[in-house]
């Protein structure tokens, strides 16, 4: 089965990747199933013959983007790749010139004060509280998912307080964010940093974060 003939396919201007949006369906795909299919349509492969590795090289563990162990690029790199997954929606990302992470998130009218001390920057904070109600829980979706998608696109490294990190804010950046203020992990590379933000139906926020 062809999952992308279900789903939209986009692609995120300046950045090479190619995403795949699947949602509402009945029977929609494993989170897997979903990656497996786009790669195989961008590489050119059957979608049974696409591996994904989903254990961290440095430390094992199950955390950041999977590894594309097969197919290669036509130049013999490797693919970036990742997949979220929220409710009946699915997003899933392929590029092959930068480093990608996929972030997905539901809005709620509350998250919580203390949630949003641990997720959010001071000045994201301040912003999100200038925004109406209604406009302001899919915002703070948004922020997070792009959180989510960075966190993701970077894999193994020490841990990051997502509140340490001010992105700039939904809406006022024409859904391309950046990185306004970073952390010294990041180093010089932060500047490169986009968050293409996804279109999903529902009451749902999604972003793909590119590495310079």
């Amino acid at each position: 089965m062809d999952v992308t003939a279900d789903g939209e396919l986009l692609e995120l201007e300046g950045s090479g990747a190619h995403v795949l949006v699947l949602a509402g369906g009945r029977r929609t795909p494993g989170a897997d199933g979903v990656l497996r299919g786009l790669l195989a349509r961008s590489a050119g492969v059957p979608a049974d013959d696409v591996e994904l590795v989903h254990a961290c090289a440095e430390c094992g563990a199950r955390h950041g983007r999977p590894h594309v162990a097969y197919p290669a690029t036509p130049s013999g790199a490797q693919w970036f790749a990742d997949v979220a997954i929220a409710g009946d929606a699915v997003v899933a990302a392929a590029a092959t010139r930068h480093p990608l992470g996929v972030g997905i998130e539901t809005a709620a009218l509350d998250a919580g004060a203390v949630i949003d001390e641990a997720a959010f920057h001071a000045n994201e904070r301040e912003a999100l509280d200038e925004l109406d109600p209604a406009r302001r829980a899919l915002v703070r979706a948004t922020l997070w998912a792009r959180k989510t998608a960075l966190l993701r696109a970077v894999g193994h490294t020490d841990f990051i307080e997502p509140a340490r990190l001010e992105l700039s804010i939904p809406g006022d950046d024409g859904g391309v964010g950046r990185i306004v203020r970073s952390v010294p992990e990041f180093g010089g590379g932060w500047r490169e940093v986009r968050f293409h933000d996804v279109p999903v139906p529902g009451n749902r926020a999604a972003s793909v974060a590119t590495l310079g």
